[in-house]
């Protein structure tokens, strides 16, 4: 008889995996073994490879990926880029040069031009770089490069925390037909996850974020201070992180809405200012279809996190009638939820906590004109900022992307915006009005004056005069 093993016991047991981090030892071997396992997973999986590879125009067809490619340019000199991958359809193919940094490495220019050179030399298409620099666009490149270097080649730049994503939403979401492809893209998954593999995304505010923050506080800290600028950069990349973090929790790609007309470095620059002026980020996440979007702001002077998002306010009923539709809204919300009112052609706003008025509603009114329409609601949640630099339990990293999941979950997707009602044809009778009816619009004594002096000149241009 065969026996059968306690299955208390093999809840301790370490799973076999596809892609171990067991036995990292260095960022150098990190970097190998995250090249070699994404490649072999986006040759394995084609809609995940697809998916990375859409906005570099690259065609769908039969993938090959390969590691640690090696050239020599005119010097002789052996470069290294960390992989490649092709792409063939017929007789037609593309492919592109890959390289890959971990941890916190960061993309050198310089380097990024050789392999860009290399590429142009040996027929590739285009250059991917990975690193944990997150941007929101793939265009948006982390290094400084040539635009003369860029010329006949798509260069593009996904952060791991972008793979992370698009690999969570193809399987969670989108699904994978193949059961063993579905099983190679979950064991992706895990291997990314782990802060050993050193491609889990945002690691924190960075070395200067304690200091910025007590500086922000005091009021001494200035826009022209090195570490401003720093973590307003860092500001930039969080923000795009918990735009992916809701594209992974929710199946849809969730925007950061930034000025039109900035580019990264002016938005950073700007960022800084603010910061050394009011102490304050601030930033709006748009996710489709939702009833606005999801305003964020941290003071840090006040150790603050403010989640907000702004309702429409119907357009018929009494005011009270307006503000009790939003009430029955957030009959399930907490009592420390903030509303504010906003009311048509005034300044003047309201703000009451939940539970304040609850029971009595009419405190959201305007109290010297109680009939003034409310325009729109803003329903807000604070809570103290996380202290702590990295991204475990009690950082601001950790603590700020716990409430903006909160907030969504508990409040954003169960807000609807007001019903609007259709124009509707006026009801007639269906008869032609009478002549006497009709109304005719009076002459005024000038234009009547006109009239009688044009008849007259052409009756007189009609009429034969007598001659002597």
């Amino acid at each position: 008889m065969m026996g059968l093993v306690d299955a208390i016991e093999r809840d301790e047991w370490t799973a076999a995996r596809l892609l171990p981090t067991a036995g990292i030892r260095n960022q150098v071997e990190q970097e190998r073994r995250a090249a070699s396992a994404l490649l072999a997973v986006m040759s394995a999986v084609p809609d995940f490879c697809n998916g990375l590879l859409a906005g570099m125009k690259a065609p769908k067809g039969k993938i090959s990926t390969y590691t640690e490619l090696r050239f020599k340019d005119g010097e002789e000199k052996l470069h290294i880029p960390d992989g490649a991958i092709v792409v063939e359809r017929g007789k037609k193919q593309w492919s592109c040069l890959v390289e890959i940094k971990t941890d916190g490495v960061a993309l050198d220019g310089e380097q990024v031009s050789r392999y860009l050179d290399l590429a142009r030399e040996h027929g590739f298409d285009g250059l991917l770089t990975i690193s944990n620099q997150i941007r929101g666009d793939a265009r948006s490149l982390p290094y400084k490069v040539r635009k003369s270097k860029l010329r006949g080649l798509t260069v593009f730049h996904l952060s791991w925390w972008r793979v992370l994503t698009e690999a969570i939403v193809q399987h969670r979401f989108r699904g994978i037909s193949d059961p063993d492809q579905a099983w190679i893209l979950g064991e992706l998954i895990r291997y990314l996850d782990d802060e050993k593999s050193g491609a889990s995304g945002f690691d924190g505010m960075g070395n200067e974020w304690v200091r910025v923050r007590e500086s922000a506080r005091n009021g001494t800290l200035r826009a022209s201070d090195p570490e401003t600028s720093v973590i307003a950069g860092r500001w930039e990349q969080f923000v795009e992180y918990l735009c992916l973090h809701l594209s992974q929790e929710l199946g849809v790609d969730v925007k950061h809405l930034r000025p039109r007309g900035k580019g990264p470095e002016e938005q950073v620059e700007a960022g800084a200012h603010r910061l050394a002026k009011d102490g304050v980020f601030a930033c709006s996440l748009e996710v489709p279809d939702a009833v606005g979007a999801i305003g964020i702001k941290a003071n840090l002077r006040t150790r603050l996190v403010t989640t907000s998002v702004e309702v429409p306010a119907p357009k018929e009923g009494r005011p009270k009638t307006r503000i009790k539709w939003l009430l029955r809204q957030l009959a399930d919300a907490p009592d420390d939820v903030r509303v504010d009112v906003r009311f048509a052609r005034v300044r003047a706003t309201r703000s009451e906590l939940l539970r304040d008025c609850r029971q009595k509603p009419e405190r959201l009114l305007m109290a010297d004109d109680p009939k003034r329409e409310p325009r729109t609601f803003v329903v807000a949640v604070s809570k103290p900022m996380g202290k702590k630099d990295g991204r475990k339990r009690g950082s601001f990293v950790a603590e700020t992307r716990s409430q903006v999941t909160d907030f969504y979950g508990d409040l954003v997707q169960s807000l609807v915006p007001p019903r609007t009602k259709a124009p509707k044809i006026r009801e007639d009778d269906g008869q032609e009005p009478e002549a006497s009816e009709a109304v005719v619009p009076e002459k005024t004594e000038s234009a009547a004056r006109r009239e009688y002096d044009t008849s007259f000149q052409r009756l007189a241009e009609m009429t034969p005069f007598a001659t002597d």
